[in-house]
Formats: structure tokens, sequence, C-alpha cells
């Protein structure tokens, strides 16, 4: 089981721990949930966030919070050199695939600095012990010019889908997650959006750690948001 604590949201060093314990239980699962989940819209989400790197084949890109690796699967099968890195030894010890991979924390990055062409990162600015180091992590080891894709679950504009999203994020996804994995982890994730900040403060956010041409995509309605920047010179 996990450590999470569903009736509320963790901070700190707290946080850390049961944000690693929790990906660590669901790990054997992780991949089999979120297809059910998505009903697969997540591939196309990991596909719509590597193309938008918009680099050339041969590039070498660090994928943080890398779990079980979908990304960086994606990334290689497109000539990108990835480098996957994340807190949960589970999560990197599932990978049904072999690929380059550690574990770390993405705020303390094993990478020299400006040593990678780009970054990504799939579902986890909510989990990370806060945005503002992560980001300057980010600013750190991607060499000027290069690029950032940030993918991340959001709500749709429209009133009517939002409130139908709500529902099915807030009640169905932990039923679901309950019957195939940790029921407790998956009442905490759909919590775990309140942690993001609003949408301009986060852009701002980015752009204050060093990047240029921050641009927010919503995807399938808007039920998931793609963050594209580029490494100021």
């Amino acid at each position: 089981m996990t450590s999470i604590d569903v009736d509320r949201l963790p901070e700190g060093d707290e946080k850390v721990t049961a944000v690693r314990s929790m990906f660590d239980a669901i790990a054997p699962r992780y991949d089999l949930v979120n297809r059910i989940m998505t009903f697969r819209m997540d591939v196309g989400w990991r596909q719509r966030t590597v193309s938008a790197l918009g680099l050339t084949p041969g590039s070498v890109i660090a994928d943080l919070a890398c779990g079980t690796g979908d990304l960086c699967v994606e990334l290689s099968s497109r000539g990108f050199t990835a480098l996957g890195f994340d807190l949960s030894f589970g999560m990197l010890a599932a990978a049904p695939h072999p690929f380059p991979r550690a574990q770390a924390d993405a705020l303390a990055l094993p990478l020299p600095d400006r040593s990678v062409d780009g970054a990504t990162c799939g579902f986890a600015l909510r989990n990370f012990l806060a945005l503002e180091p992560f980001l300057a992590e980010l600013s750190r080891v991607v060499r000027p010019g290069g690029r950032i894709a940030l993918l991340e679950v959001a709500e749709p504009p429209n009133p009517i889908l939002r409130f139908g999203h709500g529902l099915y994020f807030g009640k169905v996804v932990p039923v679901v997650g309950g019957v195939l994995s940790d029921g407790a982890a998956y009442r905490y994730l759909p919590r775990s959006v309140a942690y993001l900040p609003p949408t301009d403060e986060l852009l701002a956010m980015i752009a204050a750690a060093g990047f240029d041409d921050v641009t927010r995509r919503l995807l399938s309605v808007g039920i998931s948001q793609l963050i594209t920047a580029t490494r100021a010179r």
C-alpha cells in the first residue's frame, strides 16, 4: 500500500517520500491503468510531445520523471538519444523495454550544465516538491537554444466538458484504479492537480527560469496540456 494520505495533500519532504512510495506501489500496473483510464489517448499525447520538441534526430533528451519509459521509447523511435530519470526505483524497474535510466531527483539531476539538447516531462509537474527549483534545474542542464516539452493534465475550458471531466477524473478514475491497482493512489492523483499554479502563473515561472517562446496547447478538448519553450541564449 502507499503512504499517501488521501484526506490531505502532503507538503515538503513528506510529499517527496509519499510520492516515491506511491509510485513504487503502483508501478507494476501503471501502464495498464493509464491506457484504460485515458482510452489510449496518452499514447497520442506523448507522440505530440516528442514532435513539439522540434529537434533533429541524434539530439540528447533528458526525460524527467520518466516512469516506465513511455516517452523514452517514443524519443528513441524518432532517432533521439533518451536519458530517463525518475525518483521511483519501482517505476524504473517495471519498465517493459530497456533504455538508459537512473534513479534521481529531478530537482538535482546528475547531469553537467548545458549537457542536453532538450528535456521532456510527462504528467509529473504536480508531483515535484516545488516547481521553481525544477524549472531552475531544467534551465541548468538544457543548452541555450534547446527545447523543453512538458505534458500535464488540464481542465477543459468548456464548462459542460469540464463538469463531465471532473466527474470522470474524480469519481471513475479512483474506482478503476482501485480495482486494477491501488485505490488510495488513484484517489490522490485527481486531487494532486491542486498543486499546479494557475496557467498564467505557471507560464510566467517558466519564462522567469530562462526560457523564451513559452507556448501552451490544449489537447483532446482540454483534458491535457502541452507546454513548450526554448532555452534562452
